[in-house]
């Protein structure tokens, strides 16, 4: 049986992906990217989204920014309107967005067959122990890199 294939631009995808999630639907995707390494792994893991949720420091969300463009990071700072997103495997960058422009949360990750349960306290508190490390976080992207922990 032969499967067809749909092929479709990435702003396409993540639209049909924000359909989707605002219809109640979660949505699995592959991990693209290395943005959130250690924590998703690029073309190993995949994320299964829901939509908006309760939002804290610490969610993984997907968020369609001002210039159109669609990432997947974790919350670093909430602000009245707004948020700052950093990617786990960033050492300085930071994007800005507004609350609304949230488009779906990561409730688990799919690793070799688990779940990891993005809501757990563990999973929250390794986040949290992540954050506080962003000094040696360098360091620790390379040891983790070298060691595939």
């Amino acid at each position: 049986m032969q499967t067809e294939k749909l092929w479709l631009n990435n702003a396409q995808f993540f639209e049909e992906i924000g359909r989707m999630l605002q219809n109640g639907h979660s949505v699995t995707m592959r991990a693209k990217g290395n943005s959130m390494f250690p924590f998703i792994w690029d073309e190993r893991d995949s994320v299964v989204l829901q939509g908006r949720k309760d939002i804290a420091v610490g969610s993984i969300v997907l968020v369609r920014l001002q210039n159109g463009s669609y990432v997947l990071h974790r919350v670093y700072r909430l602000e009245k309107e707004a948020m700052v997103l950093m990617g786990d495997g960033n050492l300085y960058a930071t994007e800005r967005c507004r609350r609304n422009e949230v488009v779906g949360v990561a409730v688990k990750i799919i690793r070799d067959g688990r779940f990891v349960d993005c809501t757990s306290r563990k999973e929250l508190f390794r986040a949290r122990v992540w954050r506080k490390l962003l000094p040696l976080r360098r360091v620790l992207l390379y040891l983790c890199r070298r060691w595939r922990i």
